[in-house]
């Protein structure tokens, strides 16, 4: 095997297929990246054996196809320290894979290509296309929900929802929910739900951008793959029952206030800063046309921060974790925002003003 191929062309498909390389591994082939070259193509591989992706690239020229797996973290940071518009020429001679551009030359221990898995081919039941945006806004709009190591396995991932002219992503770490719903052009005979894990989740909105630009779903039994450009992502999906996220959604709530997004978040930022730092509590003092919010800790200091809102209702004081606050903020893309609440033992429900596409819940606190 040996080809050429330039710096830049090599980079961008090597840096997302290294992504999916786990650092700690129980099988050293998984550490590797499996370079695949046949007719004028480079096909590179990177699995955990939960999530797959190939990325293709054309080389400059190929003198001899084959195949092996090298090092993926070294073959990446060689590449990312040569200099700009190099020219990278790779051999494998006796066993080891032999880097040379310019005057620089490296030798990288190899694993046969034989050796590396792939995640099982089984044929998707449903195809469906979207553009790339959609998906990207979706994911971007509610993967911060997702839970990070919750022993209910089916929280640590993002429900995606298939219906006739809607795609829908929901998350939920049990304390606060993500809803966004767009239209599609899709047609499906019956609802489809699944589960993508919240690596796959991370590693499909790498690959995304807000293009219209579509890309291919192929949803099988207990895989989804995804062909966008020249890449085709595969995670496992976990199998599990999400729970009914709809009664969940606060319903009914009595007191609605409309508050400047980026002015609230400023200040839920800077009376963060004196909130416990274990628990990030802080408390909402509603009142007419006003809201206080307030923080403290074990050390004694306190943050008292007034922000002005549309309110006319009755008074009402209520505690969250500021963090889950920020983080719905930091997402809704609209210049203001909607709280609705209904006593201090109930979760608000944030969302664009009059209800957009996408509504979070957030559970309140005790302080």
């Amino acid at each position: 095997m040996k080809f050429s191929i330039s710096r830049e062309a090599l980079l961008r498909p090597l840096s997302l297929v290294a992504g999916v390389v786990e650092r700690r591994q129980t099988l050293p082939v998984l550490s590797n990246v499996l370079l695949t070259v046949s007719d004028d193509e480079l096909s590179l591989t990177g699995t955990d054996l939960e999530v797959e992706l190939i990325g293709r690239v054309a080389p400059s020229s190929i003198e001899e196809s084959g195949a092996v797996t090298v090092p993926a973290r070294k073959l990446m940071d060689i590449c990312k320290s040569l200099p700009d518009q190099s020219e990278i020429t790779l051999a494998i001679e006796e066993g080891r894979a032999l880097l040379r551009s310019g005057r620089s030359r490296f030798t990288l221990s190899t694993l046969p290509a034989a050796e590396f898995p792939s995640i099982d081919e089984n044929q998707g039941s449903t195809e469906l296309t979207l553009p790339r945006r959609t998906l990207k806004q979706l994911i971007d709009a509610t993967g911060f929900a997702m839970a990070q190591q919750d022993v209910r396995y089916y929280l640590n991932g993002m429900l995606i929802e298939l219906r006739d002219h809607l795609v829908r992503t929901v998350a939920t770490d049990g304390h606060r929910l993500a809803v966004c719903s767009r239209s599609a052009d899709i047609s499906l005979e019956e609802p489809q739900r699944l589960i993508l894990p919240r690596k796959g989740v991370v590693e499909l909105s790498r690959l995304l951008d807000d293009s219209d630009e579509p890309i291919t779903l192929m949803l099988g039994a207990s895989h989804l793959r995804v062909r966008t450009g020249a890449y085709t992502f595969t995670s496992r999906l976990v199998d599990g029952k999400f729970p009914d996220y709809e009664r969940v959604i606060p319903k009914g709530g009595d007191k609605q206030i409309l508050a400047e997004r980026g002015e609230l978040r400023q200040v839920l930022s800077r009376t963060a800063i004196l909130s416990n730092e274990k628990y990030r509590g802080v408390r909402l003092n509603l009142e007419a046309g006003n809201l206080r919010v307030l923080a403290n800790n074990p050390e004694q200091e306190e943050a008292e921060e007034n922000v002005a809102i549309d309110y006319s209702g009755s008074a009402l004081e209520i505690g969250f974790n500021v963090g889950y606050l920020i983080d719905v903020l930091s997402v809704l893309d609209t210049d203001q925002v909607q709280l609705t609440l209904s006593d201090p033992n109930s979760s608000a429900l944030l969302e664009a003003p009059g209800g957009g596409d996408a509504m979070y819940v957030v559970m309140p606190m005790r302080l």
